[in-house]
C-alpha cells in the first residue's frame, strides 16, 4: 500500500520494449520520495494472467505504463484492481477508437517485430530496445491489445490520468479523448510521442510526481 507521502510507483512497458525504457525515469522518480519497481512484463498474450501478475504488484499503488504497458494498467483499472491511481501513456481503447492500432498491425505482418517497434516508437527503438524471443511473443502481445475492450473506471481506479504526446498522430488524441469519456484526466505532453519516458525522462516524470502529489493527503512530495 502506498503511503502518501512515500507512493510506490509500478512502471509497466510495452510489446518490442524492456524496463529500460525507464532507465532514466526511475532514479527521479527516487529521488523524489517514490518507492519504484519496474518489472519485466510476462508477455503470456492472456489478459486475464498478464492482470493477475500486475494485481500482484499494485495494490494500493500508482500504475505508471506506456503504450502496451498503459493498456494493461487501463485494463488494470477499468477491471477495479484496487490503485491509488494511474498513469497512462497512449494505451489502445478497443472499439471506442477502433483503428488505433491498425497501422502497428500492418506493420507487423509487413516485417514482424523489427517493423513493428519501428513504427510504433519511433526512431528511439531498435531490436536492442526490445526483449530475447521471437515474432510469436509479439503476435500474441499485440493479438491481446487489440483485444481489449474498456469500460467505465470504477471508484476503486484511483485517479487516472491519460496522457498523449504532442507529436503522435491525431488517433492517439482520439484514444485519450475517448478515455477521457471513461472517467481519466487528459492531458498533452508537449514535444514528445509514444515512447514519452525515454524523449523526455525529466518532463515524464515531472508529470507523474505532479499528478501523485495533486492527490497526496499530506501535501506534495518533492519534484
Amino acid at each position: 500500500m502506498s503511503h502518501p507521502l512515500h507512493p510506490r510507483l509500478v512502471l509497466v512497458h510495452g510489446t518490442a520494449t524492456t524496463p529500460t525504457i525507464w532507465d532514466d525515469v526511475v532514479p527521479l522518480l527516487r529521488a523524489a520520495g517514490c518507492e519504484v519497481v519496474a518489472p519485466e512484463r510476462p508477455r503470456t498474450g492472456d489478459l486475464t494472467r498478464e492482470l493477475a501478475w500486475l494485481a500482484d504488484l499494485s495494490s494500493g499503488a500508482w500504475v505508471v505504463g506506456v503504450s502496451g504497458g498503459a493498456t494493461l494498467g487501463l485494463a488494470a483499472a477499468c477491471a477495479g484492481l484496487p490503485l491509488a491511481g494511474a498513469v497512462l501513456h497512449e494505451p489502445a481503447v478497443g472499439s471506442l477508437v477502433p483503428d488505433l492500432l491498425s497501422p502497428v498491425a500492418a506493420a507487423f505482418a509487413e516485417g514482424g517485430t523489427a517493423r513493428l517497434g519501428s513504427v510504433l516508437y519511433g526512431p528511439r527503438w531498435s531490436l536492442g530496445s526490445g526483449p530475447e524471443g521471437d515474432d510469436a511473443v509479439t503476435a500474441r502481445e499485440l493479438a491481446m491489445f487489440r483485444g481489449f475492450e474498456p469500460a467505465p473506471l470504477p471508484a476503486t481506479a484511483g485517479r487516472v490520468l491519460v496522457t498523449y504526446g504532442g507529436l503522435s498522430l491525431p488517433v492517439r488524441e482520439a484514444a485519450a479523448a475517448a478515455a477521457g469519456g471513461m472517467g481519466a484526466a487528459v492531458r498533452e505532453l508537449e514535444g514528445v510521442g509514444h515512447l514519452a519516458p525515454v524523449e523526455d525522462a525529466a518532463g515524464f516524470a515531472g508529470v507523474v510526481l505532479g499528478w501523485v502529489a495533486s492527490s497526496a493527503e499530506g501535501g506534495p512530495i518533492a519534484s
